[in-house]
């Protein structure tokens, strides 16, 4: 059976034999299961404790009308919900005060499945801009991803901070398959035209373009040698920018033989380099876009990964964008947001409710108790044993 059904099926069978087991589950919500039924169940336990049950204040053997009353409110908002499924939740459960570390494993795997959604969706996001050539969906539904990450982190109780993965999962296929690549290649080549024959064009893009967004890693290599010549004050034109492609290898390697050099400078058409480098860059932006966002997505995939390490990895997988992001920015006159200390949620959970979310079943070792210097609050084991029902 699927661990993650099991723990969903265990924490609601939990509640079923005890409903105070919910005063410990608070920071635990219906979306956080997978399957609808247990959605719709968990949110009736919600709804019948605000409401005030009798079965929460009655003394003695759970009353069967909390497990007839629950199935009643929750097939309200789902089909084919019975009383005999209830009773298979009751089984499943093997011990109730293990609830809170089952609704853990719930909410493990509400995590995974919330980052891979979003990170789909960023996916999606990028390949519907690089059609419009556009790049303002990607970075809002960025924004969105890396606002979630967060909200994340907060709610496992751990510190949202971006860390590399120890194996790096592949992007290759995300970065190789641009959309529209013929017109992009024709960019490129118009704009490092405009780059070898137009004096003084390098200073209107060297500031904020890079190699590494060309599409092509020719044209990369090409754009490095007009960096290259501009960088050391060098005269531009197309007799020295074959000389410095000689001299980096891309005569003799293959990358370029000396009448396609000619050809590109003698493709150049009217047009700035700023137009072109735009163009490229925004190219770029949606290239890497995707390209985190499918390493995301197989990060979300990847089962053996806690919640905390996926998020901080997510988080690390979003730093390309980041850069060309704050590039992009430069290029279009503006200053990249300065990152702001993130500030608690005042509506995230207690930390003894985040605490409880992340126990684990290991014992600790024994310890001198301390000498008491207050109030000292009732040991586990004093908890009122589960209610059974007659």
């Amino acid at each position: 059976m699927n661990p993650l059904l099991s723990a969903e099926q265990a924490v609601l069978g939990a509640v079923l034999l005890d409903p105070d087991q919910l005063s410990d589950l608070d920071w635990l919500t219906p979306d956080h299961f997978y399957r609808p039924i247990h959605q719709a169940l968990f949110g009736a336990f919600r709804k019948l404790r605000s409401g005030g049950h009798p079965a929460l204040s009655a003394d003695g053997p759970l009353p069967l009308s909390w497990v007839t009353d629950v199935v009643d409110e929750a097939g309200l908002h789902v089909r084919g919900l019975t009383a005999a499924y209830a009773h298979t939740l009751i089984q499943a459960c093997p011990r109730t005060e293990h609830a809170p570390v089952y609704g853990r494993m719930v909410l493990e795997g509400a995590i995974h499945r919330t980052v891979a959604q979003h990170a789909i969706r960023l996916h999606q996001a990028a390949r519907a801009d690089a059609v419009q050539g556009l790049v303002e969906g990607a970075l809002r539904t960025a924004d969105v991803l890396n606002g979630v990450l967060t909200d994340l982190a907060r709610r496992w109780g751990t510190d949202p901070r971006p860390v590399a993965p120890t194996a790096a999962p592949a992007t290759a296929a995300a970065l190789s398959q641009p959309v529209h690549s013929d017109q992009v290649a024709e960019d490129e080549r118009f704009l490092l035209a405009v780059l070898a024959e137009q004096p003084g064009a390098m200073d209107e893009v060297v500031a904020w373009l890079r190699p590494g967004d060309f599409v092509d890693p020719a044209h990369g290599r090409l754009y490095r040698c007009l960096g290259a010549l501009h960088h050391r004050g060098e005269p531009i034109d197309r007799i020295t920018l074959l000389w410095e492609a000689q001299r980096r290898g891309l005569l003799a390697d293959g990358t370029f033989s000396g009448q396609q050099l000619t050809a590109i400078c003698d493709g150049m058409v009217p047009g700035s380099a700023d137009w072109f480098g735009h163009r490229v860059i925004c190219t770029s932006l949606t290239r890497t876009a995707a390209a985190s966002a499918h390493a995301i997505q197989t990060l979300a995939e990847d089962e053996v990964l806690g919640p905390g390490r996926l998020i901080n990895h997510a988080l690390h997988a979003l730093g390309p964008l980041d850069e060309v992001r704050a590039r992009w920015l430069t290029a279009n006159g503006s200053q990249a947001p300065m990152p702001t200390a993130s500030a608690p949620s005042a509506g995230g959970p207690p930390s003894a409710r985040v605490q409880a979310a992340r126990a684990r079943s290991t014992p600790h070792p024994a310890a001198s108790p301390p000498t008491p210097t207050g109030p000292v609050s009732a040991p586990a084991a004093a908890r009122q044993p589960s209610r059974g029902h007659p």
